[in-house]
């Protein structure tokens, strides 16, 4: 293979270095002589993109030949960044999971492969089939389901039974359903939330976990985005929402608006949900997008989408504390994991993140420089994919 040797030769004072090198041994010469007995170099730049580490040895004089061995640094290939190609799912169903609620799953990608099960945001956002892109179909066997009251599942926008607790026992309903022993889990935003919540109630049918736009449900997060803390960012996306309250109930909108989207009359939810949720499809991007935005004219989206958001923020994602993720980190310190972090991020600010890689130290965590709240921005789609090619990478090396 060609090399390089330019800016070894101008840093080490080496002159010219002559004749191909052949691996694993090979003899040169250099002028002028070197008085050192021993020298290393590190990181050579290689024609061809690879890294070595070079041992020269054995050398007092310009008459004698120097050895040099080539050592590989065990680089491992760089990980895939690309979504992958559009798939459709191999099977769909419906799982009753209470006497109440039905939820729609699918599996895609390869029926023998590494389980993995994709929880969606919002709460009440759903699965799209652009979840399935993230990983690679070959290896993984991906499954998606719409949680309560979203998506596909029914009844639809529904608060009856609808706890972070209820989706939890829904997961495992659905794990055991399958047939699955145990899943890689994966989720962003609420799926954050929910992924470490499952995962710290069920550590044992865990094998790795991929976080992205950190949510820990505390009382400071959802003051920053519904309060007022956002807005300072956003006034001109703010100020609707904002304006469909009265000024007399303006000292907490979370409240303000359950009232609406728990009212009696029909249109008085589907105003107050297109509100709330036009407010977030307009800050989840670093740079607005469009298509998003149009999420908040659906009323059936918006509905759901806002009605259970706000149920969820009401009651504090019921968990018993304000710090109960971050209080319960240690169950899970041992699985592999990934949190992928937007730095622009307006939904869920880069100070949770902060807080969860503080607590969890051990797992690897990726800023994307040039990203907001989305999976689909660029940046933060290819951290995702990587994320996911490191744990079947770790997979396929046990």
């Amino acid at each position: 293979m060609p090399i390089d040797f330019t800016e070894i030769t101008n840093q080490m004072n080496l002159g010219l270095l002559q004749n191909t090198l052949l691996f694993p041994h090979f003899t040169t010469t250099t002028t002028p002589p070197i008085s050192s007995s021993q020298f290393f170099f590190k990181n050579p730049t290689f024609t061809g993109g690879k890294n070595w580490v070079l041992r020269a040895q054995n050398y007092c004089s310009k008459s004698e030949s120097i050895q040099l061995v080539a050592e590989s640094m065990d680089i491992k290939n760089e990980l895939n960044k690309n979504l992958y190609e559009q798939i459709e799912p191999y099977a769909t169903g419906f799982l009753k999971v209470s006497d109440v609620h039905t939820i729609y799953w699918e599996q895609s990608g390869n029926p023998s492969g590494h389980p993995v099960v994709f929880l969606h945001g919002g709460p009440g956002g759903g699965t799209s089939p652009g979840n399935r892109r993230f990983f690679d179909p070959e290896f993984y066997r991906i499954i998606l389901f719409d949680q309560r009251g979203a998506g596909k599942s029914t009844p639809h926008a529904c608060l009856e039974e609808n706890t972070t607790w209820d989706l939890i026992k829904d997961i495992e309903k659905l794990r055991e359903h399958l047939e699955i022993p145990e899943w890689q889990v994966f989720g962003g935003s609420w799926g954050s939330t929910l992924a470490l919540a499952y995962s710290q109630s069920h550590p044992d049918k865990v094998t790795g976990i991929v976080l992205r736009g950190i949510f820990l449900l505390r009382k400071k997060e959802i003051d920053w985005f519904y309060e007022g803390g956002a807005a300072a960012l956003y006034p001109d996306a703010w100020e609707p929402f904002r304006d469909l309250i009265p000024e007399n109930e303006r000292d907490c909108f979370v409240k303000a608006y359950h009232k609406r989207l728990n009212s009696d009359d029909l249109n008085t939810q589907y105003e107050a949900a297109r509100a709330w949720t036009k407010w977030e499809m307009m800050t989840a991007h670093l740079i607005p997008n469009e298509e998003t935005i149009k999420k908040g004219d659906s009323d059936e989206f918006s509905l759901a989408f806002a009605r259970i958001e706000n149920h969820y923020f009401t009651n504090k994602g019921f968990f018993s504390t304000d710090s109960h993720l971050l209080d319960n980190i240690d169950k899970i310190r041992h699985i592999n994991a990934v949190i992928v972090q937007g730095r622009y991020d307006c939904c869920c600010p880069m100070m949770s993140a902060w807080d969860l890689h503080k607590a969890w130290p051990e797992a690897d965590f990726k800023v994307v420089p040039d990203a907001g709240h989305s999976a689909n921005e660029p940046g933060i789609a290819a951290e995702l994919v990587a994320a996911n090619e490191k744990l079947k990478n770790i997979i396929r090396n046990k």
